[in-house]
């Protein structure tokens, strides 16, 4: 919970929607040629994404093209109509957002990586493999604790914390790895509904007082079984046996493993505060906890003699200096990062123009609010619930509790139809390179289809 409270708040500043809505847009480029031009480049950029695991062509390259490509359109148009300064100014504002993400996320994947070489996923793994748990049971595992930390830590930490645990503990078996990742990112897309705290929508449709704190928990069932369906049928793919045990070895975490851990706590606590006790962005209060690894570091380097004690296993754990702050940043994902910026900047582009306001009013002034509420959460599978939800949002429609309950729902358990659809599942992609790809989450998307379809059902039907 307490990493919900910084980081929501930060991942709504996100949003490019929300940036180049609030501007005043004096053209409507959604029926004009440069709005159809854009349209089109996004779709093959799109169609890049898709093809990534066959091309080996990396997701983030169409993307920082196609961004590129559009907003040199959107300034051409607008600047034939002498409005260049709005289009600067939604560029500027989707850029700022894109920037605030990164950092925060660098922050984040550095902690993560910091605890990686720190062995602390490869002591668990070890943990836990020595206990001769079958893939099944590990499974479960790895999908019940992402429901569980979900709906308390956010869907974008879960995954990022156990995707990690999740490669340590498949040791390069591409199934497990495969199947074990696109389990988390169920479970942890579904735990996130039922929480405000667990998922960006969530938090927006509770800020705009759309839904009170108790209104949450009745999603509970619903996303359980949006889970469960999926989850159940996935398992019968799982490879045979279990990991394979490391005999006697007992592999024990680095020296300073707990108390990066704690570090990480104590930025949550300074991101909190500065957000919330003086207003200033989270992303201040995330990169002055990066400080705080920086000078751990420092310290776990002028003090590495004491890690030669710990040598037990034969590995470079007592070479003097081997922690590196730097090293952990390095090994950040970067190719994810550089997507979200182009996706970031490209829908951001694409809203600017007004196809976003264009979708909202047709589907809630022509299909009626539980179509379109369906229809929004299977669409976030592919442009992401974030601008789905402010979509929605901008357009409040006269809807009942039920309804602003549904669209929560349909949102946030209608980003795991594709990799894509989800924050966790693009960074998971980065992450897990070549076991969790577009295409190895795709060929599961009717199993995932019919979870979605059910937990809409039973919400409905309660």
């Amino acid at each position: 919970m307490l990493m919900n409270i910084f980081l929501i708040p930060a991942l709504m500043m996100f949003s490019p929607v929300l940036a180049a809505q609030e501007l005043q847009n004096p053209v409507d480029l959604s029926d004009h040629w440069a709005g159809y031009l854009s349209l089109a480049i996004f779709l093959l950029a799109f169609g890049g994404i898709m093809t990534e695991e066959f091309t080996q062509l990396r997701k983030s390259k169409p993307v920082l093209l196609a961004a590129g490509l559009i907003w040199i359109i959107v300034g051409a148009a607008y600047s034939a109509y002498g409005e260049s300064e709005v289009a600067l100014q939604a560029m500027r504002e989707s850029l700022l957002s894109y920037a605030e993400l990164m950092l925060f996320l660098l922050v984040t994947m550095t902690y993560v990586n910091a605890l990686e070489e720190r062995r602390l996923f490869v002591a668990l793994r070890t943990w836990l493999v020595n206990r001769h748990l079958s893939y099944r049971k590990l499974y479960w595992i790895v999908g019940l604790l992402g429901f569980l930390i979900s709906p308390l830590a956010d869907n974008l930490i879960t995954v990022l914390l156990l995707g990690a645990f999740v490669i340590a503990l498949g040791q390069g078996n591409k199934q497990f790895i495969a199947l074990s990742c696109l389990n988390l990112v169920l479970a942890s897309n579904a735990g996130g509904v039922f929480s405000p705290f667990g998922d960006v929508t969530s938090l927006m449709v509770w800020q705009a007082d759309k839904l009170q704190m108790p209104d949450f928990l009745p999603l509970a069932g619903p996303a359980l079984v949006a889970y469960l369906i999926p989850a159940v049928i996935i398992q019968f793919a799982l490879p045979a046996g279990s990991p394979q045990a490391d005999g006697e070895i007992i592999i024990r975490p680095r020296r300073g493993t707990i108390r990066i851990l704690l570090l990480f706590l104590l930025t949550i606590l300074t991101t909190i505060y500065m957000h919330y006790g003086l207003y200033l962005p989270p992303v201040i209060g995330m990169l002055t906890g990066l400080s705080y690894l920086q000078l751990f570091g420092y310290y776990l380097k002028k003090t590495a003699q004491k890690d030669l004690v710990d040598n037990l296993d034969g590995d470079d754990i007592g070479t003097p200096g081997s922690f590196d702050i730097f090293s952990s940043i390095a090994r950040v994902e970067w190719d994810t990062l550089l997507f979200f910026y182009g996706v970031i900047m490209c829908v951001g582009g694409l809203g600017f123009i007004g196809y976003l306001a264009f979708l909202s009013d047709w589907l809630y002034g022509g299909i009626g609010a539980t179509m379109a509420n369906i229809s929004m959460g299977l669409m976030s599978g592919v442009f992401d619930s974030i601008p789905m939800m402010y979509g929605v949002l901008i357009m409040d429609p006269a809807m009942s509790l039920t309804q602003w309950q549904l669209i929560t729902l349909s949102t946030g358990i209608g980003g795991s139809l594709l990799a894509i659809g989800s924050a966790g599942g693009v960074a998971l992609m980065g992450q897990a390179r070549g076991y969790y790809t577009f295409f190895s989450h795709l060929k599961w998307l009717p199993v995932i289809a019919l979870g979605y379809f059910a937990a809409i059902y039973l919400h409905l039907n309660l």
